[in-house]
């Protein structure tokens, strides 16, 4: 995983061998074969982009996910929604404004085309009561875990969906709950219904390569970078990365 890592110098490059260094014809002549057409390599790549709080996007080959459009990131002045890009898929962990804003799940929509929202029950229901079509399931290439809440300071622990993106990022939403991650799991820092501990215990306990963080609207810059600095701490040892995204930042996974 890399934050604008350079590539190898053009030098090495030049010196590797690649497809148009073999002759198919010639190759095929002694294997005593027909020649077939050279097969078409690429390497798969993510991208995930923080937005703000627990909103996140993610691209491959498949397309543009979004998690979690919540009221926070709709409000903010401190992303460009106009710069988010196509996008095909919204994805939405449960029915807390801070994940879900309806005004901005219909611009999402109604901005794109053939865009799909997917959700549990309690968000489609809130997305029908706003004339927004959703989908109580999951799009290709993803999987979900329904889970609970964590407990509220009321004691309700609402429906939550854990959502997994091509076994390569899972959004938790507002659970320590789910049994499954894939490599790159985001990560609730600051919340009012866990901890940073917590948190770090359930990083450790599922072990992906790394986590990015979440959940964190409330904090100032600095008191994001030492909510990051508490859970890099907490998760020295292991073999769990920390991936400093604040908002706004990309990275390569």
């Amino acid at each position: 995983m890399s934050r604008n890592r350079p590539g190898p110098p053009e030098a090495l490059v030049r010196a590797i061998p690649g497809p148009l260094d073999v002759d198919l014809a010639e190759s095929a002549d002694l294997l005593g074969v027909e020649p077939s057409a050279p097969r078409a390599y690429r390497r798969t790549m993510t991208t995930l982009r923080r937005l703000t709080n627990s909103c996140l996007l993610v691209t491959d080959d498949s397309g543009t996910t979004l998690f979690d459009p919540g009221f926070f990131t709709w409000g903010s002045d401190h992303v460009d929604l106009d710069d988010l890009g196509d996008v095909q898929r919204v994805l939405i962990t449960h029915a807390q404004a801070d994940h879900v804003h309806p005004d901005f799940v219909r611009w999402l929509v109604d901005r794109g085309q053939d865009v799909t929202v997917h959700a549990n029950a309690d968000v489609v229901d809130l997305l029908g009561g706003h004339g927004i079509e959703a989908h109580d399931g999951a799009p290709a290439n993803v999987t979900f875990e329904d889970v609970v809440h964590e407990p509220i300071p009321t004691g309700a622990t609402p429906p939550n969906r854990s959502w997994t993106l091509a076994d390569t990022f899972t959004h938790p939403g507002d659970s320590y709950q789910p049994s499954v991650t894939a490599p790159v799991l985001a990560l609730p820092l600051m919340t009012p219904w866990g901890s940073t501990t917590a948190s770090v215990a359930f990083a450790r306990r599922l072990g992906p390569r790394a986590v990015v963080p979440i959940h964190d609207f409330y904090l100032s810059a600095p008191g994001r970078q030492f909510a990051m600095d508490l859970a890099e701490k907490g998760l020295e040892g292991s073999d769990v990365e920390l991936l400093r995204l604040d908002w706004g930042d990309s990275a390569t996974l």
